[in-house]
């Protein structure tokens, strides 16, 4: 089984991560849910409550498979100010573990240099900020451990990639049947 850590920040596109955690865990992945701040409780870009499973600070990254930076705002800006995020980023992108982001969340690694010769995608606001980045006009976008979605409406297929990546073509297929998506 494995482990996915998801970043949320007051002002998260709280969809985005909230697919993602919803699609890894019933393809049998391990979800945590991890608040970038000193408590568990966050508000989403569009004023929902969040309850966090646990303090980003506290996270075992080296249990984890995958870290997952959701997008809105201010909740990129905010993923971006955190040291905490970016020390795991930049720690994973140097072992060669995966990496997904989505929305405007992949400026924050185009930021640290982690796009630089790769193709990316990003929400159409934030494509100018992918230095470095090829830019790819698909809305879920594979560049060896680096998996980059365009917005809310790639939220599902970059979920069901993620879950494809983690837990194998037979489990996002089948999560993508129960789910009764067709793209």
């Amino acid at each position: 089984m494995s482990k996915t850590v998801i970043f949320f920040a007051p002002g998260v596109e709280e969809c985005e991560g909230l697919l993602v955690a919803d699609i890894l865990r019933r393809a049998g992945g391990e979800v945590l849910i991890a608040s970038i701040s000193d408590s568990l409780d966050i508000v989403s870009s569009h004023s929902v409550r969040i309850n966090c499973d646990v303090l980003a600070a506290d996270v075992d990254y080296d249990s984890a498979d995958l870290l997952v930076l959701p997008g809105g705002i201010p909740g990129t800006y905010n993923l971006a100010d955190s040291r905490t995020v970016t020390d795991a980023v930049t720690d994973f992108a140097a072992k060669g573990k995966k990496l997904a982001a989505i929305c405007a969340a992949p400026w924050i690694l185009a930021k640290l240099g982690l796009l630089d010769g790769r193709k990316a995608i990003s929400h159409k606001k934030f494509r100018d900020k992918l230095s470095g980045a090829i830019v790819t006009e698909r809305e879920v976008v594979v560049d060896g451990n680096i998996t980059t979605g365009w917005g809310l409406g790639a939220a599902i297929p970059f979920a069901l990639e993620l879950a494809r990546q983690l837990e194998g073509e037979e489990a996002a297929e089948h999560v993508r049947a129960g789910i009764d998506y067709v793209h």
